[in-house]
């Protein structure tokens, strides 16, 4: 290479450029997939003590974990252009389905939630929305001006109430709030005047109590239990009295590893489900729920920082509403078994035993990645 070429590749920045690593290669974030893998490997060691020892969750769960990982790893290579181009098809698909849970649903427990479709294993629209519906909010948002007017907001209300209310008519109103708070964040991170924050939460917080009006005979009794547990304790209040006496039991450091009473002798229910982190806290004590928390708080701080990298709008209205998403599912599940939150059934992400979540929780990761190693082909 002579002077002049040199000086010419200096100025184009490819004189300078350094090679891809092995990790830029496979579109994977080495620190966001080590807190993860952790978490995973956490998780199974909580879940055969809930199970009471049985191979057959934990094997089960595995397996779970490397399909979630392998979909995950598909969605990191997914361009966010694509993602654009696939949101608004997506979102329709999604409300289809959903219309279709209420005709032609699957029932259980009391609740319509699932599809059987010939062919495919039965599944629940509502968590194709989790990752839907702010794929859609970002996008909405990134066609205009940022930050958005009122009109635009609105209109994104109106996008984000359709799914939601579908999925609490079903019913399942922890899922709708969660799956409505996703769009949510997609809006807060726009741009918003703080103003119109705090009117829509003093709005929303006057509503309450017309809310209690709407709610089923079982939600209702699941607030009233969360205000006393001690008046049904028998009954309604059973869950989360027996979660609060395992985690207090435990104390510093636990009772050991699968020596936990209320999971071992069956005082606690959905031991390897909702309440697993009270077989944790049993177990392992304040050392094993902060140790939990720490791995959590990694994976949210770098996925965080990730979303900060993204250099569109699309890329960081998706990512950051995704990772609040994450963080809000934590703060739910921990607060309904310690007590401070109602019981709304919301799994603690990558620990309670269950599959669809663990796709759906892995999937939003890997758009977190596809966002931040596809930066050089963004749109201009």
């Amino acid at each position: 290479m002579n002077q002049v070429d040199f000086q010419r590749s200096l100025k184009d920045g490819k004189g300078l450029s350094k090679p891809p690593t092995v990790w830029q290669r496979l579109h994977l974030d080495p620190w966001l997939l080590l807190p993860i893998l952790m978490l995973m490997g956490y998780g199974l060691v909580i879940l055969y003590s809930a199970s009471e020892g049985d191979m057959g969750y934990v094997e089960r769960q595995a397996a779970r974990f490397m399909l979630a990982f392998v979909v995950m790893w598909g969605f990191a290579w997914i361009s966010p252009r694509h993602l654009r181009m696939l949101a608004p098809w997506l979102y329709s698909l999604g409300i289809v389905l959903l219309l279709a849970v209420i005709f032609v649903g699957v029932g259980a427990k009391g609740a319509q939630r699932w599809l059987e479709i010939p062919g495919l294993p039965r599944f629940q629209p509502a968590e194709l929305m989790k990752l839907v519906l702010p794929m859609t909010i970002a996008l909405w948002l990134s066609n205009h001006k940022i930050p958005p007017r009122i009109s635009h907001i609105f209109i994104g209300l109106v996008i984000i109430a359709v799914p939601v209310l579908l999925i609490a008519k079903q019913p399942d109103l922890g899922t709708s709030v969660l799956i409505g708070a996703s769009g949510v964040f997609a809006i807060l991170f726009s741009g918003i005047p703080w103003r119109w924050v705090f009117l829509a939460g003093g709005s929303g917080l006057a509503c309450l109590p017309g809310l209690w009006y709407f709610m089923r005979d079982y939600q209702r009794q699941r607030v009233l239990t969360f205000l006393d547990p001690e008046s049904d304790p028998l009954g309604a209040g059973w869950n989360i009295i027996q979660s609060k006496t395992a985690i207090g039991s435990g104390g510093l450091f636990g009772k050991g590893w699968m020596h936990g009473t209320q999971s071992q002798l069956h005082f606690l229910p959905e031991s390897h489900t909702d309440f697993i982190v009270a077989v944790l806290g049993e177990e392992f004590g304040f050392i094993g729920i902060g140790a939990l928390l720490i791995i959590y708080l990694m994976i949210i701080a770098r996925a965080l920082y990730l979303s900060t990298q993204a250099e569109d709008v699309f890329g960081r209205l998706l990512s950051g509403s995704l990772v609040l998403t994450f963080f809000v599912y934590v703060f739910v599940n921990i607060g309904m078994v310690s007590g401070i939150l109602p019981v709304v059934g919301v799994p603690l992400p990558l620990v309670s035993y269950g599959g669809t979540s663990v796709v759906t929780l892995l999937s939003s990761f890997g758009m977190v990645m596809s966002v931040h190693f596809h930066r050089q082909h963004r749109p201009h």
